[in-house]
């Protein structure tokens, strides 16, 4: 789609709509000189340069890339009105959009009866669904996983719950022996299962939690803010297609309908801008832990007001409609924005199969959804050292985004020693932590550039070790 002409059909509808309410007259405190205008342009733009290039397959490193041109189209055309889905008085037609795009996630999740909203983040939307966790069990705490998103943690230190903190097993998935351990003590009132963690992708047995969590009369919340949209591969062995999530992911995500609470972020793998999460939960009863007044709101419907059902108050109606115009072309179905998804899941377990037969790098651990990690290579096939295998991993990505020719931009993270030993038991662990690449394979075109991503990969990683001493005479 030519995203200039949408822009300007936007602008247009937009004046169109705003003349059927009569001229009035522009404030001259609003006017901005048109030369000095292009001045200041000139350096945003000049200074957005500065950017790394999130939009390009040879950015592998974050979880970062622009939202689809649909997306921006109807984020800018909702924006000139800058409705706020707060309440009905703020945004009427958005609101009801975003009533329309909760509903699919919702069935997309598997929820038979819900109540949910947009948030402005993933982080809104998981503190959100611990708040609701806090007044269903009170006095209890939060169980997350080792590999749970570090602001689980914050979250609950705002809430004024305990966190407990579960093992994870050899794939960075939550250790079921060491989860019913601490729920017979009773001692935690949550689960937190995480279907896509942000440093592996690893998906927590989901399945096998929930049927645990149940025994024990404890509540389950799935934080899928990164790969609650693999839903949509989870059937693909079922119509002839190829599956492309093992079994176990595919089951784990198809568990995120028994659950208490959903998050997930459309601005990851919704293709949307920033400030769009969203958070579903399957009893709509939970409403009533977010019951407030307000002295000038809520009065122009009878309706329920968004806001009545969050902890947010302003909040982008843009959002909404951006999200309701991309779920109108590229709907929630693997042949619709499955598709999308398919190609970035391809594109990790080609990857993964070149990194195990390359002599340059070594994989870390198979990748479960579209995250793959690995480390340079020792020489000879010698056994990794972890100060050596963390100092290669982290000069590999600084010289591939500093090359002033062909650059490429990987992502780091830190894992501890007995993380890497359990995968790789003849490591020398020389250190406490180490660090390995990773790359975040979320652009379907990731899937085109995969040769040239790989190789460009392993010239670097061959770069990174240095050639052997020589003896002294």
């Amino acid at each position: 789609m030519e995203l200039g002409y949408w822009l300007g059909r936007g602008v247009e509808a937009f004046q169109e709509w705003a003349r059927t309410y009569g001229e009035f007259a522009a404030h001259g405190a609003m006017a901005v000189d048109d030369a000095a205008c292009e001045v200041a342009f000139e350096e945003l733009t000049a200074r957005l340069r500065g950017s790394y290039p999130f939009f390009h397959p040879c950015y592998a490193g974050q979880m970062l890339k622009p939202p689809h041109p649909v997306a921006v189209a109807g984020y800018a055309a909702a924006m000139l009105v800058n409705s706020n889905n707060h309440a009905l008085d703020g945004g009427p037609a958005t609101s009801v959009m975003e009533e329309e795009v909760v509903e699919q996630l919702a069935r997309m999740v598997g929820f038979a009866a819900h109540l949910g909203h947009l948030t402005s983040s993933g982080t809104q939307a998981n503190l959100e669904a611990l708040f609701v966790a806090r007044e269903s069990r009170p006095g209890t705490g939060v169980a997350v996983s080792a590999e749970a998103h570090y602001t689980h943690a914050r979250m609950c230190h705002l809430l004024g719950v305990p966190v407990c903190t579960v093992p994870v097993d050899d794939r960075g998935r939550m250790d079921m022996v060491a989860l019913e351990r601490l729920l017979s003590t009773g001692a935690a009132g949550t689960v937190v299962a995480t279907t896509g963690t942000t440093a592996l992708g690893a998906v927590d047995p989901l399945h096998r939690i929930v049927v645990l969590a149940r025994r024990y009369g404890v509540r389950v919340h799935a934080d899928a803010a990164y790969g609650g949209f693999f839903r949509l591969l989870a059937d693909a062995e079922g119509d002839g297609r190829r599956a492309l999530l093992a079994p176990e992911s595919g089951n784990a995500l198809r568990a995120m309908a028994q659950c208490d609470s959903v998050a997930i972020d459309p601005h990851k793998h919704g293709l949307q801008p920033y400030g769009c999460g969203a958070v579903l939960f399957g009893d709509p009863d939970v409403a009533r832990f977010f019951r407030h007044d307000s002295p000038y709101t809520y009065f122009t419907s009878r309706r329920p007001h968004l806001g009545e059902i969050g902890l947010e108050c302003s909040r982008s109606g843009a959002a909404a409609a951006a999200l309701w115009l991309t779920l109108k072309l590229l709907p929630l179905t693997p042949e619709g924005l499955g598709a999308v998804l398919a190609a970035g899941r391809r594109a990790a377990v080609r990857w993964a199969e070149l990194i195990g037969a390359s002599a340059y790098l070594d994989p870390y651990q198979p990748p479960e959804l579209d995250i793959v990690t690995y480390y340079p290579a020792a020489p000879g096939g010698s056994p990794p050292r972890l100060s050596r295998v963390g100092v290669a991993s982290k000069e590999v990505m600084h010289r591939g985004m500093n090359a002033k020719e062909d650059p490429v931009f990987l992502s780091v993270a830190r894992v501890t020693a007995g993380a890497f030993t359990a995968r790789r038991a003849n490591a020398v662990a020389d250190g406490d932590t180490t660090h390995v690449l990773r790359s975040v394979l979320m652009k379907p075109e990731s899937e085109l550039y995969l040769e040239r991503l790989h190789q460009r990969v392993e010239q670097l990683a061959k770069a990174s070790w240095p050639a052997p001493r020589r003896r002294g005479r």
